[in-house]
């Protein structure tokens, strides 16, 4: 074998080749004979291979002309650049701005897993390229010449990758060799960069509402915006109109949507949503925080249940807020200003109570420790606040008000060689003027109350070698005291705008006050102790086991307590040992994860509430996880969860390399004990065809008593091009403890696209 490097620009030769343009690079040639005519052409032959830069041509045959820069390969010719691979018979390029023609070519782009062919390929540039009577898929080849499962033809397709745009004329979408989607002109983004143009449309069917079609159109307006305009059709309801818009800056960014159905036939009137979610960075003035959600009637949250799937769909926040952090020696400031109302959604089956809205509330919040503090930690809040009744509340049996509040706390914690001690003093003052007369006929009130309390911890470890068939393992042991003692002060004859009862949890027995809020203070002479145990594996710090009890010890009745529904000013407890609270995680089992928490009644001898959890991971896609909750009394609920291949080939996968096709089933239902009914369900099926993936998901979500919505969704998505119908994907990971995409990137399979 004889090798030539030939037209190398004598000019560029001392540089380096990664520095050079890559047209400026040299082009090597190697071949079993070559034929040189100086100056005029070289002809190789038999396994020939010509690079340039990330240029790669392999022919049976090929000659080169210097002069022109061009060169013809015929017989079994492979070109490959940047990723990109083509096959075919004969193909004439312009080596340095890779301009030419590919006869008969099959392309595939391995790093997307697509692949394709035409009758011709015309390249403009490096950059642009036409391709004749293309077909474009992400099925494999099938190998005796039959139509793949799904393909994309069109008569001609132009891409320009420099402006990210590709034109299909007469394009076709074939799915099951059965035409699914016909359009003369299609215009499409050929990278990942952004593009204006339609999007698939999307196809669902709601119990409400009918069956429904939307065909969004993207608007790409500038590199930091762009919009989104979706006309709908709803069978039962009529037409609407939903619009997205959304920007992104270095000081600026949010969207704006809003849903607009101009004549509800079912509910006979106009309706619309509106949601805003912006923040700003203002430089020395702070940064500005606006968000809220505003729906046009009560009935939209049972109608309409999908959007933004809120965690208070009946409660409706709108606020507008301004932080200003600032520091003071060794204290991090943050003086804030803020108007906040709500719109509540009230049902005639179950109303709720509307919060009072904030206009305005200013405010100056601080910790800080070390430098002139010394050992001290302190933190504080200075706040004013106008409460304003909500707008349903037409009664005025609620009072309006000015209030302002100062919260204090200092602490000088001792910690060293496990043994932790945090003695705290804690001051709670607060100050209203009403427009109305009080319980006790004053418009004017306040109360000052302070709270001293001692924490005190340690840790204990010592080597567990052996246990569990662990050859190295640490055990801890965590004894806890909190002692808090705060006196009693009256306080139902002042109102209360904010203040709730804390439920009875591991997150609340080691607090001081059992109201959240300001507006209560609990008075408190008692004592939390618990002991926590653990297992640590020190190789990679994980925690194993974690088991533990706490319990609180009241040395004197407590007069201000919450209501057992968490309202305030409930009746005087005078019960000396609270409740047991017992817990518990694992994953020393494997594949398996437990937790479980108690709450047990030493008066009554039973459990109180209890959560006992267990989720089953026996690799990707294949999970299975079970709840339930009891709260005697109120509620008891099992809930199950799964995402499991019905009839995968082996453990742990699905088809990575054919379109054998893979089922899986997922879902999620909550069913109450109680009430011997399904609450909420989400069940459905994948398939998984290794090309293309199936997705059929029917959700019930219950808005009443006796009331629910059900809706089916279906999608197709064609893997490396596109998916079709509305996307059930973020209802399957908010539903599915553990669900994972069947397209994840960490474990999408050799030649499948990552989801577009």
């Amino acid at each position: 074998m004889t090798a030539s490097v030939i037209g190398l620009p004598t000019a560029r030769a001392a540089e380096p080749a990664l520095t050079r343009p890559a047209a400026a690079l040299p082009i090597e040639l190697s071949a079993e004979r070559l034929t040189v005519t100086t100056d005029r052409e070289t002809v190789a032959e038999g396994d020939v291979r010509l690079r340039q830069g990330g240029l790669l041509i392999r022919a049976d045959r090929l000659s080169y002309r210097p002069p022109t820069d061009r060169a013809a390969a015929s017989g079994g010719v492979r070109l490959e650049r940047e990723g990109a691979i083509f096959r075919g018979d004969a193909a004439e390029l312009t080596v340095r701005d890779f301009s030419g023609w590919f006869v008969a070519p099959q392309f595939d782009f391995p790093p997307l897993g697509t692949r394709g062919e035409a009758s011709r390929i015309d390249f403009a540039s490096r950059t642009q390229l036409t391709a004749a009577d293309a077909r474009y898929t992400s099925c494999p080849r099938p190998e005796d010449g039959s139509e793949p499962d799904w393909q994309l033809q069109a008569r001609s397709v132009t891409m320009d990758f420099d402006a990210n745009e590709g034109r299909a004329e007469g394009a076709r979408l074939r799915f099951q060799g059965v035409s699914i989607l016909a359009l003369p002109r299609l215009s499409f983004p050929v990278t990942g960069a952004r593009k204006t143009g339609w999007l698939p449309p999307t196809v669902g069917l709601d119990s409400r509402s009918g069956l429904e079609l939307a065909v969004p159109w993207y608007w790409n307006l500038a590199p930091d915006r762009d919009l989104t305009l979706t006309p709908r059709v709803l069978t039962r309801r009529g037409v609407g109109l939903d619009t997205q818009l959304r920007w992104l800056a270095p000081e600026h960014q949010g969207q704006v949507d809003t849903q607009w159905l101009p004549d509800d036939r079912v509910a006979g009137r106009a309706r619309g949503l509106l949601a805003l979610r912006h923040q700003h960075a203002l430089g020395a003035l702070g940064t500005l925080r606006v968000d809220g959600v505003r729906v046009s009637d009560d009935d939209w949250w049972k109608d309409f249940p999908r959007f933004g799937r809120l965690l208070t769909p009946r409660l409706l926040d709108a606020s507008a807020r301004l932080d200003r952090p600032m520091t003071l020696g060794p204290l991090a400031l943050n003086a804030y200003a803020q108007v906040q109302h709500w719109q509540v959604l009230q049902d005639a089956e179950a109303p709720i109570v509307a919060p009072y809205a904030r206009a305005p509330r200013l405010g100056l919040s601080g910790r800080g420790r070390g430098g002139w503090l010394g050992p001290l930690e302190v933190s504080g809040e200075l706040e004013l606040n106008r409460f304003e009744r909500p707008d349903d509340d037409s009664g005025g049996l609620r009072p309006e008000a000015w209030r302002w509040h100062a919260l204090g706390q200092v602490a000088w914690p001792w910690r060293a060689g496990g043994v932790s001690l945090v003695p705290r003093l804690a001051l709670n003052a607060a100050r209203y003027r009403t427009d109305e007369p009080m319980a006790d006929g004053r418009r004017e009130a306040g109360r000052l109350i302070g709270t001293f309390s001692f924490d005190a911890g340690l840790r204990l470890e010592r080597d567990a070698e052996g246990w569990f068939g662990r050859t190295s393992l640490r055990q801890t042991l965590e004894p806890r005291l909190l002692y808090v003692r705060t006196p009693y002060k009256r306080q139902d004859h002042l109102p209360n705008f904010d203040a709730y009862g804390k439920d009875f949890n591991l997150s609340s027995i080691y607090t001081t006050n059992a109201f959240s809020g300001i507006d209560r203070v609990s008075d408190a002479n008692e004592l939390t102790a618990g002991v926590t145990s653990r297992l640590i594996d020190p190789g990679d710090g994980a925690e194993l086991l974690r088991v533990g009890i706490v319990q609180r010890f009241r040395f004197a009745d407590q007069r201000v307590a919450p209501q057992a529904d968490g309202d305030v000013d409930g009746p005087v407890q005078d019960q000396r040992l609270s409740d047991i609270l017992l817990f518990g995680s694992t994953t020393l089992l494997p594949r398996w994860t437990l937790d479980a928490s108690m709450q047990y009644s030493p008066d009554i001898g039973r459990l109180q509430r209890s959560i006992l959890g267990a989720s089953y991971l026996a690799g990707p896609y294949r999970t299975v996880s079970g709840r339930y909750r009891l709260a005697r009394g109120v509620s008891e609920q099992f809930e199950l969860g799964w995402q499991w291949p019905l009839n995968a080939p082996a453990a742990g996968g699905r088809p990575r390399s054919s379109c054998s096709g893979t089922w899986y089933g997922v879902g999620r239902i909550n069913y109450s004990l109680k009430d011997s009914r399904i609450t909420d369900s989400l069940v459905g099926a994948e398939y998984d065809a290794g090309c293309w993936i199936l997705r059929m998901v029917a959700e019930r979500q219950s808005t009443g008593v006796s009331a629910a919505t059900t809706r089916l969704m279906l999608q197709l998505e064609l893997v490396g091009l596109s998916r079709l119908g509305p996307s059930p994907l973020q209802v399957l990971k908010d539903n599915i403890p553990g669900y994972r995409l069947l397209r994840e990137a960490d474990d999408a399979p050799a030649g499948a696209a990552p989801t577009p």
